[in-house]
């Protein structure tokens, strides 16, 4: 069984993904236990048949053999844990309530796994173990499981990213931790599941010249518990302890046998709708005694593509502003993922993944989340994200700092014109003001105006300047039918000022 986890994601992962993952690891750890409980049983079963009279002989060594791979595999699994906490202490290691502070550091993996070679040492560490569990194996059935051991050594292919195809870079690059916690743990998972193989091959060939049908267990073997969706699944159906010259007739819930042979029946499905699957079926075999059927059941993880879009400022996107976001897709490099925003203009950021979208209209928008994929005949769409459109809010008209209460004279007289400020609004975005009408009413005289002015000083109507120079305490003032335009190109219409002039 073998895990397909080449994630992933750099920059921003966002917490969707990162829950994913843990929910995966999650799985992943829940079957490792199944496996280990299974495995025991079957050590024990070797054991005991080694104790049982006129056995010694024909059992012991295959008894050696099994106590090989039991110490074997147990020291692999410690190896992989060693791994796991050293890139979770590396990245901020865990709370007091024993969770990863910070699951989305990619520095840590890249650190220990890449540049400092480590993934070269855990690549040949796996190769290594592989060939251990084989060697202790008969040459024919050597052979049959080596296809289906799930720990193995895949060659990535050469790319633009990894012109020199290194394992390392390829699994551990710019990995968030919470992603390399759940690879490690299918790594284990590939461990459990070898040792499962090669325990089940020795106890059978400890007893293939008496086979006893009277206590049968079927025995499931998905050689993939987690995919993308679209991928492959596939899987081993057996008896456990099998006749290589009786082949098993198989149904199942789901999927189909490919072939039949040496006993073992090789099925697979497509991987199709997120979450865990579960397929049970049956195992019938033709003996001596008469016909056998017994069920099984295992399950496997379906999952996303992992494609995410954060909005870097705020919720929304905004008109006449251009909206920064980040984007990423778990298995596709930063360079191969872009967006197509039907309506919208997209232009590239300064750094990998990041962009820059500006929109003309209200409302919402869906952006697709595209990556470049050869086998999809160029590129394919992996997420899409829904966005509200919205026009920039209205800024707030100001008179020296202020719309409402008391302006000594002498810093009224010096204002040149009226402002619009945007408060609270991270994005650089200026609004000019257009126009507005000015009034004043001395403490002892007639209302002054309104007089007109277009643009926003008051040097665009002599009158206005003429009264602001006499401007006295206890005379009020007041600014209304105030225009501005945004960055949108809209006008807007603004917030009356009303001051009262003091000392």
């Amino acid at each position: 069984m073998y895990l397909v986890l080449t994630a992933l994601l750099a920059l921003n992962v966002s917490n969707e993904i990162l829950h994913a993952f843990k929910v995966i690891n999650e799985s992943i750890s829940k079957s490792n236990k199944s496996i280990e409980d299974k495995n025991a049983v079957l050590y024990q079963q070797i054991a005991e048949n080694e104790k049982a009279a006129g056995q010694y002989d024909k059992v012991h060594p295959f008894k050696m053999k099994a106590d090989a791979v039991k110490a074997a595999s147990d020291s692999m699994i410690a190896y992989l844990k060693q791994w796991n906490d050293r890139i979770v202490n590396e990245s901020g290691g865990k709370d007091q309530n024993g969770e990863i502070k910070r699951e989305d550091n990619i520095d840590a993996t890249t650190l220990l796994l890449v540049e400092r070679k480590g993934g070269d040492t855990l690549k040949a560490k796996i190769q290594q173990m592989r060939n251990r569990l084989l060697s202790l194996l008969t040459d024919e059935d050597a052979k049959i499981i080596g296809p289906q051991m799930p720990l193995k050594v895949e060659e990535p292919k050469k790319s633009d990213n990894n012109p020199t195809a290194d394992w390392k870079v390829m699994y551990f690059h710019n990995m968030p931790t919470m992603a390399a916690v759940t690879l490690f743990s299918k790594f284990q998972n590939d461990v459990r599941n070898s040792e499962a193989l090669v325990v089940n091959a020795l106890f059978n060939e400890a007893h293939q010249t008496e086979l006893k049908f009277d206590a049968l267990k079927a025995v499931a073997i998905p050689t993939t518990t987690y995919a993308l969706e679209g991928q492959k699944i596939e899987g081993s159906i057996l008896m456990a302890a099998y006749n290589k010259n009786l082949n098993p007739t198989v149904s199942s819930s789901e999927g189909h046998v490919t072939k039949t042979e040496n006993g073992v029946a090789s099925w697979e499905t497509q991987a199709h709708g997120i979450g865990l699957k579960t397929v049970k079926g049956t195992v019938s075999l033709v003996t001596p005694s008469g016909t056998k059927t017994e069920p099984f059941e295992f399950t496997y993880m379906v999952g996303s593509t992992g494609a995410s879009m954060q909005l870097d400022k705020m919720n929304v996107f905004y008109i006449g502003v251009p909206n920064p976001v980040t984007v990423s897709a778990a298995g596709y490099s930063l360079e191969d993922v872009y967006l197509n925003i039907p309506g919208a203009t997209i232009t590239a950021g300064t750094e990998k993944g990041k962009y820059n979208i500006v929109v003309n209209t209200p409302g919402e928008i869906t952006a697709g989340i595209m990556a470049k994929d050869k086998s999809a005949g160029g590129a394919k769409q992996v997420g899409a994200m829904k966005v509200r459109v919205k026009f920039i809010p209205d800024p707030e008209a100001q008179l020296g700092g202020k719309n409402s209460g008391c302006l000594p004279s002498n810093i009224f007289k010096v204002q040149s014109g009226i402002i619009a400020a945007l408060k609270n609004f991270e994005f650089d975005a200026r609004f000019v003001v257009t126009s507005f009408s000015f009034s004043m009413l001395p403490k002892h005289a007639e209302l002054i105006g309104p007089l007109n002015v277009n643009g926003a000083r008051f040097e665009g109507n002599a009158e206005v300047v003429r009264a602001m120079g006499r401007a006295k305490p206890g005379d009020k003032v007041f600014i209304e039918d105030i225009k501005a335009k945004g960055p949108d190109g809209r006008t807007r219409s603004l917030n009356s000022i009303t001051l009262s002039i003091c000392q």
